[in-house]
């Protein structure tokens, strides 16, 4: 089949079925699709924490696309199979003021700029994650007419920040235009489960993807995957309430405050490190009137075994 590319000058900063194909392409071919960091290009790896508060919101998050599939209709399923992701040579992660899941903890800038050596992101602070390349936001143009922001998931993809969505991966996402219009960006060297202080290992990069179609089942998205687990030994926090959204943040500020404490690394440290190799995990939803959350964090990072 052939091997399509899209550069990543072909970019766009909303969803809307109205942008023109960057491309067209036929089920089962190949495109190899280049991509710019989630700044935009307004980081780079000799920036500060200064930077980030320069940060425009209205540029972030750039996708490139769309990508029309001939023959593509209104109620199939459009299917994605990636098999290559590769990153840039350095990433950046950051706790953006008023953003993530412990903003009200958190409110002042921190920028991480890590290097990305092999098979490793090596973070400034000296812990070396393995490298688990991922897409970040990948999805298909929405019915409904006129721009929506990049930043929001929907039933027809998007910002979804799955950290299993890497080479290997098959993502299933319901066609709501002709053509499907497949856009993606916003590329991981490595992200835990939640994201949790909003930014994960965030680089430029390029995916080696093949497109299909089929009949909608009527249970997409879906996806499955291959991803290697961070870590085979874990210890985990737990956040334990009636609110899901305030477990997610109780269970993700113990696990701060765990790893801040045993490795005495700064608190705003533990948490841009938690965004990148933490699993938040709802452990428990069905005992009424509480439910449970848990975040996973590799023991080796701990130098524990055992909690």
């Amino acid at each position: 089949m052939p091997t399509f590319h899209l550069d990543a000058s072909r970019r766009h900063l909303a969803w809307d079925h109205a942008l023109p194909p960057a491309l067209v392409v036929a089920p089962g071919d190949e495109v190899e699709v280049a991509t710019v960091d989630a700044s935009g290009g307004q980081l780079s790896r000799t920036d500060g924490a200064e930077a980030v508060a320069r940060l425009d919101f209205a540029a972030v998050n750039p996708c490139t696309g769309p990508i029309a599939v001939e023959g593509a209709r209104v109620g199939d399923d459009l299917i994605v199979e990636l098999l290559e992701v590769a990153t840039g040579d350095w990433a950046w992660t950051a706790n953006i003021p008023g953003f993530g899941l412990l903003a009200d903890d958190f409110p002042d800038a921190a920028l991480w700029i890590s290097e990305v050596r092999g098979a490793r992101v090596v973070t400034p602070i000296g812990v070396e994650i393995p490298l688990r390349a991922m897409v970040g936001t990948i999805g298909v143009a929405k019915a409904e007419p006129g721009p929506t922001p990049l930043l929001v998931p929907t039933l027809a993809g998007g910002n979804m920040d799955v950290a299993q969505l890497g080479a290997g991966a098959t993502l299933r996402l319901p066609i709501q235009v002709p053509g499907a219009m497949l856009s993606l960006g916003d590329l991981h060297a490595v992200q835990g489960d939640g994201e949790v202080c909003g930014t994960a290992a965030e680089t430029p990069g390029a995916v080696r993807l093949r497109v299909s179609t089929a009949p909608s089942d009527g249970a997409s998205p879906r996806f499955s995957h291959a991803a290697v687990p961070l870590a085979t030994e874990w210890v985990a926090t737990t956040g334990i309430g009636p609110d899901l959204f305030a477990a997610a943040r109780e269970a993700t500020r113990r696990a701060v405050e765990l790893l801040s404490s045993r490795t005495r690394i700064d608190p705003v440290d533990a948490y841009l490190l938690s965004s990148l190799v933490g699993e938040l995990r709802v452990s428990e939803i069905v005992d009424a009137p509480n439910w449970v959350v848990s975040m996973h964090l590799p023991a080796w990072l701990l130098g524990a075994t055992s909690p």
